[in-house]
């Protein structure tokens, strides 16, 4: 009980941080510990999806009867419900407190930065390197500025669907400020609040496609090139700390601390957020500790390690050191 409670938690997190601009979903799986869980998961449910398709329905049911339903069901239901939630709230909020809501998240990515780090098991030059240039790609991503756009058409939103979906795989690359940038931020919040089917049916169609499409992808990188890409994953988080800084003008541009902005208020949200992380880093680094003394993961996600449904995955998928994998030291 206690698991699924923390598994819809997290899930809450991840929806919550889908809807805010500036914070990306993939960026609080990395912070809870289940990215590489959760795209595990995403693909697996993929290749169901495809083998459907090739009529392939033992397959499919294979792959579906191996998920870990007791970690896919609970944190479905939270990312689900939090959209739906917040897009009645968040706006409102964003608008009346934006400094102290950019400030939370700012506090709990800043502090949480060396948890996926923590994932690749010997750093070399190859992957600061990588670091610093995730870094100044989600710097200036998330400098870009939003547009409004009081009409879209239905494959306009499809595509925005799908190319949102896939930036909040991506730790740092928020989706919600993609929606920004293309002008479909407040229309798809108004579809949500409202219960516009049609345009809700047609922005999931998108964002099923893209998700799909890049979960698949995002898992090879992690098969194939584990450490690398975490590498730039947290390159990622990095830049993306410009979006959520407190004291932002109204073109988005860097402030320093102070003016109009209770500096007082936002820094001790910040703080409340670098404890949380804090918090969340230290299970992290007793985890590592455990899974090098040969004891696995204790939380039941040792994401990298096994299939979904808890058997072994074959060597061939399994994260390994880069070293030696074309990218050079």
């Amino acid at each position: 009980m206690i698991r699924w409670l923390i598994t819809i938690l997290q899930g809450i997190g991840i929806g919550l941080a889908n809807v805010i601009p500036g914070v990306s979903g993939g960026t609080m799986a990395l912070v809870f510990g289940i990215y590489e869980r959760l795209i595990i998961v995403a693909g697996s449910v993929v290749h169901s999806g495809l083998s459907i398709l090739k009529l392939d329905f033992s397959g499919a049911w294979d792959n579906l009867r191996r998920l870990p339903w007791m970690f896919v069901l609970p944190l479905a239901a939270g990312i689900v419900l939090a959209p739906l939630v917040g897009a009645r709230y968040i706006p409102g909020l964003l608008e009346s407190h934006p400094a102290e809501s950019r400030a939370v998240f700012f506090g709990l990515i800043l502090g949480s930065i060396a948890i996926p780090w923590l994932r690749i098991r010997k750093p070399i030059v190859t992957h600061w390197l990588l670091l610093a240039a995730g870094s100044v790609a989600a710097f200036i991503l998330s400098g870009l500025p939003s547009v409004e756009t009081t009409d879209p058409s239905l494959p306009f939103i499809f595509i925005a669907g799908a190319i949102a979906m896939s930036a909040m795989i991506l730790p740092g690359i928020s989706g919600a400020y993609l929606l920004l940038i293309m002008g479909l931020y407040t229309p798809i919040l108004h579809a949500l609040d409202q219960r516009e089917i049609v345009t809700v049916l047609v922005f999931l169609a998108g964002a099923g496609t893209g998700v799909g499409v890049f979960s698949v992808f995002i898992g090879w990188l992690l098969r194939t090139v584990h450490d690398h890409t975490m590498a730039v994953l947290v390159g990622f988080m990095i830049g993306s700390l410009r979006a959520l800084w407190p004291w932002l003008g109204p073109d988005r541009e860097l402030l320093w601390i102070g003016g109009a902005v209770p500096t007082g208020n936002v820094l001790a949200l910040m703080a409340a957020g670098l404890v949380v992380s804090g918090g969340i880093l230290m299970w992290e680094i007793r985890q590592k500790k455990y899974r090098e003394n040969g004891g696995g993961d204790q939380s039941g996600c040792d994401e990298g390690r096994n299939h979904p449904g808890g058997s072994e995955l074959p060597q061939s998928e399994l994260p390994h050191d880069d070293e030696g994998q074309g990218f050079g030291k």
